[in-house]
């Protein structure tokens, strides 16, 4: 949903339409109706005010008033290939609303050779010099696999009104540069240093948690100063109280490192560093005890929920701290570990990160979804006990560097 403020005073909440019940459209069309911002309540009727084109899908809605026309902005298609920005127009904010002539003001599903793909659910927003942008959902495919691992990812498109008043973006097509707004100086997202030594008290905030928050049950900052102490949670395969602790990969190549002391008195507790994307979807390389008390490095794999081992075992029996690194380039993945952090033993086996897409993670039971893809992949910091106990993982530092693909 979303809300619009006109300039009347009123305020309307908009919102899809949904149809859950079998054979139907589930996406049934747009529907408006007021919103009482003096008591925090929707008022009046419900209206429907648009019912979408033949492309389907018809969702996100936002409305903009500009020289008296109401422009609604509605996603399309679906945020895959298909996906799509539709605007439609009315003099009046609860319709009829007509379509834009033109087609879609935005989308990719005619360009496959565009390297920005699923363009759509866009918003628009105006600067104080009078220039129009869309922000938009987007998603870049990495050849050969033409799967997304980066996820959804955010784009502008610069906006020309037409002499007749509709936005439009040049050819429809997302553009890979667009002009900045003139006289706004840039301002880039915050990096961080490459390098987190767990000094702070509190989790920096490109870090996040799966399934659980952040508190001292099973994860800590200050209870080992200097470490992220992770207490083993339970099954990777589980949906209950994982212990995960993970930020989304950015690059289309980097280097993720991280140091760990860990001392597993069971096989069922490992600890160690993860590609990940959902439970069924993940690599993994972890410190594990084998049955006859050795400790070992290994790779673990699962691909849409089978789990295997990989690669080859490494010993790292009486190392004090293992050194683990994941290299990403595009879409191979390879794993190394080390006693020293400086010279590294490869375990074997290349990975193919593909499979940590939105693309590979949905899956369908004929043409009916039965698991979605829509997060990206994640590279994290990962410990397991299932015996119950919560062995603790302490990791001494984190490193996510960038690298320039190959």
């Amino acid at each position: 949903p979303s809300l619009f403020h006109d300039d009347d005073g009123r305020t309307w909440m908009l919102s899809p339409s949904m149809d859950w019940r079998p054979g139907r459209n589930a996406f049934g069309g747009i529907v408006a109706q007021e919103f009482s911002v003096r008591d925090m309540k929707l008022v009046g009727e419900p209206k429907m005010i648009f019912t979408g084109t033949e492309i389907g899908v018809t969702e996100a809605p936002h409305i903009y008033k500009r020289d008296g026309w109401y422009y609604l902005v509605t996603a399309e298609g679906g945020t895959q290939w298909e996906h799509q920005v539709t605007v439609a127009r009315s003099r009046s904010v609860t319709g009829p609303y007509e379509v834009d002539p033109a087609g879609p003001a935005l989308t990719s599903r005619h360009v496959p050779e565009a390297p920005l793909q699923k363009a759509g659910h866009a918003s628009m927003v105006e600067t104080q010099h009078g220039e129009w942008y869309f922000a938009h959902l987007t998603g870049r495919p990495m050849p050969p696999s033409g799967r997304c691992v980066l996820g959804r990812e955010t784009a502008l498109q610069k906006i020309e009104w037409s002499s007749d008043g509709w936005p439009r973006v040049r050819n429809a097509e997302p553009l890979l540069e667009v002009p900045g707004p003139r006289g706004l100086a840039p301002h880039p997202w915050p990096q961080p240093s490459e390098t987190d030594h767990f000094d702070d008290p509190t989790p920096r905030p490109e870090w996040s948690t799966l399934r659980r928050p952040f508190d001292s049950s099973w994860v800590s900052l200050t209870e080992r100063p200097g470490y992220l102490r992770i207490r083993g949670g339970q099954s990777p395969a589980g949906l209950h109280e994982p212990s995960l602790v993970a930020r989304r990969l950015q690059h289309r190549a980097c280097i993720f490192e991280a140091c760990l002391e860990f001392k597993p008195e069971d096989f069922r507790q490992m600890a160690g560093i993860t590609a990940y994307y959902n439970t069924r979807q993940w690599h993994y390389l972890r410190i594990n005890r084998d049955d006859q008390g050795g400790v070992f490095a290994g790779v673990l794999t699962s691909d849409r929920g089978i789990i295997r081992e990989v690669g080859r075992r490494i010993s790292v029996t009486g190392w004090p701290k293992v050194f683990l690194r994941a290299e990403i380039d595009r879409n191979d993945l390879r794993f190394a570990v080390s006693s020293d952090g400086s010279t590294w033993a490869d375990m074997g086996v290349r990975l193919d990160m593909s499979i940590l897409s939105d693309e590979y993670a949905e899956e369908r039971f004929g043409n009916d979804p039965i698991m979605w893809g829509f997060t990206g992949a994640f590279l994290g910091l990962w410990a397991h006990d299932m015996t119950g106990a919560g062995l603790p993982a302490d990791f001494d530092f984190c490193t996510y560097r960038p690298q320039s693909p190959s």
